[in-house]
């Protein structure tokens, strides 16, 4: 199975994806992004009215479908208020700690289509002035963003363009190491994504006849908690989250291998088609850990909250430090690739 996974391609493909900025409600210029490399695929796919893209490979079972979604809206925020020096207020998108953003460098996203400049700092950031500086609370109240233009006042900010309700991305920081690290804030999902993108290629180059028809639904809202759970097919029969694996104390995620979940906050997942993937792994011996996510919520999941009949499951790389400086190794990688081309292309269970 080695050869369905092409570590150059998928690597400068996540590489792509986490340095174009898609908070969710702002993912219009990641989505053309995933439409060209569909048309370069030649796979057909549709739009929705929200912005999500799903592609279809037709299998030879026409009757029971399968659907894989991977996501591609980040965390992000919007400019809640112009304050009267010129610097910025921020409401949150999506869930993170404001200390997890704190001294990152930003680009608020205008209106007009102007990007500014800027660093999200704590207002009592300046040791030399403020005695509370390493204690105060960070919040919404204390931390702000800091233009790089020279505005003294509201009004300056406001004549660069700059309103309530304009959106603010956050610098990546992508970085491959050699020992095989990639570090960049959006691993989740955008790594997923990549994996998806690059596995219907495989497929296609492959010349791969499925089982089943199979629907790959990139969506654009998952942060807020809606980006998979409208426009699936009635046909689907299994419905598989390909996103992140949590690490940290008490589990069994690691950055080296396919993370397969059993349960997250929303309760857990089905029982049967998360043993069937345990089996696929270990029938084609790719390294695996099954585990539990108790902060945490799916695209998958948002389907079951919606109403759809479906089989759910989850599964993904292993990411340090979700939601905030992210990183997994071209090995956790390789074990989601092999574990989506085991998936996709055997039998589904009775």
């Amino acid at each position: 199975m080695t050869n369905i996974f092409n570590k150059e391609k998928t690597v400068e493909l996540i590489k792509r994806l986490v340095e174009t900025p898609s908070p969710s409600g702002y993912t219009s210029t990641v989505m053309a992004l995933i439409a060209e490399e569909f048309e370069a695929i030649n796979v057909p796919y549709t739009t929705t009215n929200k912005g999500a893209i799903i592609a279809t490979i037709k299998g030879e079972d026409t009757t029971r479908h399968r659907l894989l979604t991977a996501h591609t809206d980040t965390l992000g925020a919007m400019v809640k208020e112009v304050k009267s020096n010129g610097r910025l207020k921020l409401t949150m998108i999506g869930g993170f700690n404001w200390n997890a953003v704190e001294g990152e460098y930003c680009l608020i996203h205008t209106a007009s289509g102007k990007k500014v400049r800027g660093t999200i700092l704590m207002h009592q950031t300046t040791v030399h002035v403020y005695r509370d500086a390493g204690s105060v609370e960070r919040n919404a109240e204390n931390i702000e963003v800091r233009i790089d233009e020279k505005v003294f006042n509201e009004d300056d900010t406001r004549a660069l363009g700059i309103e309530v309700g304009d959106f603010v991305s956050f610098d990546p920081r992508f970085e491959e190491t050699e020992s095989g690290f990639i570090k960049s804030r959006h691993l989740d999902d955008k790594a997923s994504t990549a994996l998806v993108i690059e596995l219907i290629r495989s497929l296609k180059e492959h010349n791969v006849k499925l089982p089943h028809t199979t629907h790959f639904y990139i969506s654009n809202n998952e942060e807020i908690g809606y980006g998979g759970n409208s426009n699936i097919p009635t046909e689907t029969v299994e419905y598989i989250a390909v996103d992140m694996g949590a690490i940290g104390d008490g589990q069994t995620s690691d950055e080296y291998t396919v993370s397969i979940c059993a349960k997250d906050s929303s309760g857990p997942y089905h029982y049967a088609l998360t043993q069937h993937l345990v089996g696929l792994a270990e029938e084609n011996k790719i390294g695996h850990k099954l585990d539990i996510y108790p902060y945490y919520g799916s695209d998958a999941s948002a389907a079951i909250r919606a109403g759809f009949d479906v089989k759910h499951a989850l599964f993904g790389p292993g990411i340090e430090s979700s939601h905030a400086l992210e990183r997994t190794h071209i090995d956790s990688l390789q074990a989601t690739a092999e574990l989506l081309h085991a998936y996709v292309t055997s039998d589904m269970m009775e």
